[in-house]
């Protein structure tokens, strides 16, 4: 299906291109002087030119992504710090749908003037983190072992690569832990990212472990 797609995108590009030829050669035929035409009318094509200029890349940028693969349809990608799914590629424009269920229309230009990130060029598994920290006084311990059951246990999460725990650092207030895991859904990482931490909390508030909040003690000297 996809081939069929790039196939008719290349093959309406190349439809453009045999109508100018053909358009040239009859009014050849007619006698009529194209040349005389062009060089008459040669400022309005500079403006013409300058306004198609974009309108090209979008072309010329439509097929090299056609030709070398960089894109496919069902790619999880991000431009400009917009993220889609990609549902259509075409010879101008690149049709992705958000997260939110919105059609991004990226002109193909952009792929030449900005990053593109490819989210699902290895394949579709994902990795994705969530940090919390936790009082001086907790059982580090009791911490992995707990936000380690809340990734095996949650739905979306992907049994392999296993999730697992990294103490980040010991923070002014608190000790820093981040939980690892990877999922198949790239769309679904906010809401993923947003119900593993109201399970942290949850299970945190359960088991007694503290998430702290800095503080500031101010001493007050009487002279």
């Amino acid at each position: 299906e996809e081939r069929k797609l790039k196939f008719k995108s290349i093959f309406s590009f190349l439809n453009y291109f045999v109508y100018i030829i053909v358009a040239s050669i009859t009014f050849q035929n007619f006698g009529i002087n194209l040349t005389g035409i062009l060089a008459a009318s040669a400022a309005l094509l500079v403006g013409v030119g300058l306004a198609l200029q974009t309108f090209f890349q979008d072309i010329i940028s439509g097929i090299l992504i056609l030709a070398d693969q960089t894109v496919h349809v069902g790619d999880i990608i991000e431009i400009d710090g917009k993220v889609g799914r990609v549902e259509n590629i075409k010879i101008r424009t690149t049709r992705a749908v958000t997260f939110d269920n919105k059609v991004l229309i990226i002109p193909n230009h952009k792929y030449l003037t900005s990053t593109l990130f490819n989210w699902t060029e290895n394949g579709t598994v994902l990795r994705g983190n969530v940090s919390v920290g936790v009082s001086y006084s907790s059982d580090v311990e009791l911490v992995k072992e707990t936000l380690l059951e809340i990734a095996n246990s949650h739905p979306h999460l992907t049994k392999n690569p296993i999730p697992h725990v990294i103490f980040k650092d010991f923070g002014d207030s608190s000790l820093d832990f981040q939980l690892i895991f990877t999922y198949n859904n790239g769309l679904l990482v906010n809401l993923i990212e947003s119900d593993i931490r109201f399970l942290i909390y949850k299970k945190f508030k359960e088991l007694n472990i503290q998430i702290p909040f800095p503080q500031r003690v101010v001493h007050i000297e009487k002279k």
